[in-house]
């Protein structure tokens, strides 16, 4: 009877889960049929478990207490960061809106063309469902990408392209390459709020610029990179979440200049661009990707 309570106490047992057999679990715990027979029955009587005829015994739905993390501790108030904006958008009942979140309403996705891609993708050949793929990603994928970038002015080879599982996983691995601890980075004021999260745990230094309908407050941003001499400064030039602004070209070509002045490497975000009904200015075909990081 023990051995199932601690089962059923670590969730090793979840409500509605078949017991193991009567013999199965004798023969486990090295008693006989009878014994666990009676210990079933016990436990049945107690309401943990119950009987189904012919099938067996099963976890009762009683038997489960609630989880409730906000119950392990005591309430405390909680700061307006980054991890604080996280939980009001993973936690959010179904209809809530989520503004600044990054993440698009499910109805503005292309649902059945996922599903034809899937049901496809589940009759290829087993490589392709079970092997690791090459370290850039796939070279067709990243080849489409090319033509993609090719009718923006962005000359690119398929070499310059290094494909993730995501924008924060990218701009992860470039705070990885770049940055060490106590580097000041610039970000815009107001920001997506995940760019503050992810700098955070790289231990760096964050400054930043108001951002305006037109891109950077440009003044600001030559006064902050002349005096905190930022390593990196991450930015979303088209559609600015959570803004909405865009990027002018005449703000763009004086973030360029400025960022060359102080040997600056940006890293401009482009998740909307599908989004935008006219192609604004992107800092990245301006400057060739000789210092930003599309």
């Amino acid at each position: 009877m023990n051995a199932i309570r601690a089962r059923i106490a670590s969730r090793a047992l979840a409500a509605d889960d078949r017991l193991p057999s009567i013999r199965s679990f004798a023969a486990t715990m090295g008693v006989s049929p009878s014994t666990v027979v009676e210990a079933y029955d016990r436990l049945a009587a107690e309401g943990l478990i119950r009987a189904r005829p012919g099938s067996g015994f099963y976890v009762s739905s009683a038997a489960l207490p609630r989880l409730s993390l906000a119950q392990d501790q005591p309430q405390r108030d909680r700061a307006v960061d980054p991890f604080w904006v996280s939980r009001q958008s993973l936690d959010a009942a179904s209809g809530a809106l989520k503004p600044g979140c990054g993440w698009l309403p499910a109805d503005w996705m292309p649902t059945e063309a996922l599903r034809r891609a899937f049901r496809g993708l589940a009759r290829a050949e087993d490589a392709v469902l079970a092997d690791y793929g090459a370290t850039r990603g796939s070279l067709a994928l990243r080849r489409t990408l090319m033509a993609r970038f090719a009718d923006e002015g962005l000359d690119a080879s398929p070499d310059q392209v290094l494909l993730t599982m995501s924008g924060t996983q990218a701009i992860d691995l470039i705070c990885r390459f770049l940055l060490r601890p106590g580097d000041t980075v610039l970000v815009d004021d107001p920001c997506y709020f995940n760019f503050r999260a992810l700098l955070r745990a790289h231990q760096v230094k964050l400054v930043s610029v108001p951002y305006t309908p037109s891109g950077p407050d440009v003044a600001s941003f030559e006064a902050v990179l002349e005096a905190e001499r930022p390593r990196l400064y991450i930015t979303v030039s088209g559609l600015h979440n959570p803004t909405g602004a865009t990027m002018s070209p005449q703000t763009a070509h004086r973030v360029l200049n400025a960022a060359t002045a102080c040997d600056l490497t940006i890293v401009e975000d482009d998740i909307f661009a599908d989004f935008e009904p006219e192609p604004s200015a992107r800092l990245a075909a301006l400057d060739g990707l000789n210092r930003v990081i599309r």
